[in-house]
């Protein structure tokens, strides 16, 4: 196994969150040498001033955290995201058209998406806790269709965050085709270690320094 900071996008989507706590979450992420910061985007271009020396990713959010946003505000804010320094963009599914079998709809608005940032890696956050067992199946398999190369549980402002059920699930569904994100509630080290386990491939949390140096 890696080493557990590689597996972590240290996170700060607070609504309350100030330039000088993103200056913090990349100073952090330098320090502890996590994979990336997950940021809203108005926070972009900070973060990219903070990393630019490093390492370390940047990846921002998009139609977040509802995702019902129109798929052209979607797109635009993620081809702004990637102009201003994002490496990885984290889009919200559009879930009330999903639910209601709008299923070209869904797809085509993965697929615009990742036309828009090319080569950039794209996650599509499903919010599991929104959906049933089939429509996550579905969403997983849209996902792929649309290629994404994530797919990802929650916003982690949901009702529930990640939970094992569904990452099994979401293996099942996507075998070795797609990686998988588990975010939302993940906030100890043992928690951590076995949703890697499980077949996660990165963990979104704002526990990252706790996971990191717990014994």
């Amino acid at each position: 196994m890696k080493n557990i900071a590689s597996y972590i996008d240290h996170t700060l989507l607070n609504p309350t969150a100030t330039p000088d706590d993103i200056k913090k979450l990349c100073e952090e992420a330098i320090e502890y040498n996590f994979y990336a910061v997950c940021v809203q985007g108005q926070y972009v271009k900070l973060a990219a001033e903070c990393l630019k020396n490093s390492d370390v990713k940047i990846a921002s959010v998009v139609g977040f955290p509802l995702g019902g946003n129109s798929t052209k505000s979607k797109v635009y804010e993620a081809k702004q995201a990637i102009l201003d320094g994002a490496d990885e963009i984290d889009m919200v599914i559009a879930i009330g058209l999903l639910k209601a079998r709008e299923l070209d709809l869904v797809r085509d608005e993965i697929e615009q998406i990742k036309l828009a940032i090319d080569k950039h890696v794209l996650k599509v956050i499903i919010e599991t806790c929104s959906l049933t067992n089939e429509e996550k199946e579905l969403a997983c398999e849209i996902a792929y269709e649309a290629g994404a190369n994530f797919v990802k549980t929650s916003t982690g402002f949901g009702s529930y965050g990640a939970t094992f059920a569904d990452v099994s699930l979401m293996r099942d569904t996507i075998g070795d085709k797609m990686k998988i994100k588990a975010s939302g509630g993940i906030r100890d080290r043992e928690i951590a270690l076995q949703y890697i386990e499980a077949g996660v491939d990165r963990i979104g949390t704002s526990a990252g320094i706790k996971i990191v140096t717990e014994k």
